[in-house]
């Protein structure tokens, strides 16, 4: 009789322990958490589309997704303290240029923030309106160094999935076609630096990318990173977030959208949660 009731105590143990165990899971798996956008809001008009649409878009995902999505063009919020609220960052057009601003982003990032960036936030040419004045920000932690060139006009291309295996990768099929976009060249060959690892690529069945009407504005081969992770930090760079715009018919009308499209949807919620959650 002793031990029938030690059996079953025993199985009840292991019983509450599993069940305690699927419990714990799911509720990390939905484990609220918060998001800042930070946002300029000025200099190319498709930059100013994609940011409005961000707004908007980041908002109705968090509702499904169980988190909060804020946003702010007062980059004097770059600062300790009011970073220490969000698990996750993200530069929607810029970067900051305020050395005060610059070093609380740093230490953010190296005491385990998460951090996502879009196409015009890696931006870096000198001469330019943003010159490449951050060894940290654009050849540490992004590893591209400064801007080479881009294609135009806007357009899509076919992405190749490198790394299946990243939470952020997955469920993707292997190839998918993006919304318009200008892809951009970089400074650095990104498969030489050993922090970096590329998870999405512009595929070959893309070439020739761009239609001009310059030559040089038109890639006919080439390897070309377009999503990327740096294995030191929690952090996602994707080339995406520059609408096509009716610049040729003189409205400045938005042509594309850069969330109407599931596949590439996919990946930006992959990648969301994949910081807030370590998921």
């Amino acid at each position: 009789m002793n031990i029938r009731v030690s059996k079953l105590a025993v199985l009840t143990a292991i019983l509450c322990i599993v069940c305690l165990s699927f419990f714990t899971a799911g509720a990390q798996k939905n484990k609220p958490f918060k998001v800042i956008a930070f946002y300029t809001g000025r200099n190319d008009k498709a930059h100013i589309s994609f940011m409005h649409e961000a707004n908007k878009r980041f908002p109705e995902i968090g509702k499904k997704y169980n988190f909060t999505y804020d946003s702010t063009n007062n980059w004097s919020n770059m600062n300790a303290a009011f970073l220490a609220k969000y698990q996750v960052v993200l530069f929607l057009d810029t970067r900051p240029d305020d050395p005060a601003q610059r070093a609380a982003f740093e230490k953010y990032i190296k005491n385990g923030g998460g951090w996502m960036g879009f196409h015009f936030s890696a931006f870096a040419l000198t001469p330019s309106d943003y010159p490449q004045n951050w060894d940290w920000y654009h050849n540490e932690f992004l590893g591209s160094g400064q801007y080479v060139s881009n294609t135009w006009h806007p357009t899509p291309a076919i992405l190749r999935v490198e790394d299946a295996r990243h939470p952020v990768t997955r469920g993707l099929p292997v190839t998918f076609k993006t919304q318009p976009n200008e892809w951009y060249r970089w400074e650095h060959d990104l498969r030489k630096n050993p922090d970096i690892e590329i998870l999405l690529t512009i595929d070959s069945a893309s070439f020739p990318l761009g239609n001009g009407p310059k030559q040089y504005e038109i890639w006919h081969s080439g390897y070309y990173p377009v999503v990327w992770t740096n294995k030191k930090y929690r952090m996602v760079y994707f080339n995406m977030g520059h609408n096509d715009m009716d610049y040729d018919g003189g409205t400045n009308r938005t042509l594309s959208y850069t969330f109407d499209n599931d596949t590439q949807n996919q990946l930006l919620i992959n990648s969301l949660l994949w910081l807030g959650r370590g998921k």
